[in-house]
């Protein structure tokens, strides 16, 4: 089989870092993607791979990491979609958009929008880091998606894993024709330092001797690597939702087409706002 290229965002740590030396160790070509430009080149050094540093709490990063990639990958067969965390107290970023949202939301989206014609092209997978939040968590608001009203650092991650369902959805229903196939992934409560951040109780779990009973990363990081390397259509779902390399239940908004539609295009007025700030010209 040849070389695949394969881009993982969030892959400085966590489960993002035990799948990008998972496919190295299978021969890919793995790009690592961080925010941390230290432990992205670390993870990137040890496996020998490229890596490119973005924060997706600043669009404007996410708009050159896709024009970065365009530049040099002419052909994308796997975007992991994985970064992302729960964050604490409503923040809004430079861009204006509550940050848990933008990060867990809108930046995967807009990447993955920004690499639409290499990702058609290539027939490519696109795999989604959702997370059982979604369903503990998630209700979400189209009229108030940068959470202005009823903030909680839970439900604002929620709301974000929920959207990565939604856009996993309806990026197979507008591309999968086109040749890309997607899905979303819960890869259970894993022992790494996403809430590092957050105020919520979350984070007890996460940094304290309670994350002895996690998953390991590795073992979090199963069902992406399955995902990679199984066949669409064949082994899994395009468009569904995955924990443990079976289908599983999300929260019931996760299956309103009419939700996942509107999410779409709300994220696209967002991403096309930020566009307008930052060009004079439109």
């Amino acid at each position: 089989m040849p070389q695949r290229t394969i881009v993982i965002t969030g892959a400085s740590d966590g489960i993002g870092a035990s799948a990008a030396r998972t496919f190295s160790r299978q021969g890919e070509r793995v790009v690592v993607v961080g925010r941390s430009a230290e432990k992205t080149e670390k993870v990137a050094t040890e496996i020998g791979a490229d890596f490119f540093v973005s924060d997706f709490a600043d669009l404007a990063q996410v708009r050159t990491l896709a024009a970065q990639l365009k530049e040099k990958y002419p052909r994308i067969d796997v975007l992991a979609n994985n970064a992302g965390g729960i964050m604490g107290e409503r923040e809004l970023t430079v861009d204006g958009h509550e940050k848990t949202f933008q990060v867990n939301h809108l930046a995967p989206f807009l990447l993955t929008i920004e690499l639409l014609d290499i990702l058609t092209d290539s027939r490519a997978t696109v795999i989604n880091t959702a997370s059982v939040a979604n369903s503990l968590f998630g209700k979400l608001d189209l009229d108030d998606l940068d959470m202005a009203k009823g903030y909680s650092a839970n439900r604002a991650y929620g709301n974000g894993k929920l959207a990565n369902i939604l856009f996993t959805t309806e990026l197979h229903n507008r591309y999968n024709a086109a040749g890309i196939s997607t899905a979303a992934f819960h890869p259970g409560g894993v022992a790494t330092n996403f809430a590092a951040e957050s105020t919520s109780l979350m984070r007890v779990a996460y940094t304290t001797v309670l994350n002895r009973f996690m998953l390991t990363p590795e073992q979090g990081a199963d069902t992406l690597v399955w995902l990679a390397n199984a066949t669409p259509g064949h082994d899994w779902i395009s468009g569904a939702y995955y924990a443990k390399r079976q289908l599983t239940k999300a929260n019931k908004q996760a299956y309103d087409a009419g939700l996942a539609r509107g999410l779409w295009q709300r994220s696209e007025a967002m991403v096309a706002q930020d566009l307008d700030k930052a060009d004079p010209r439109h």
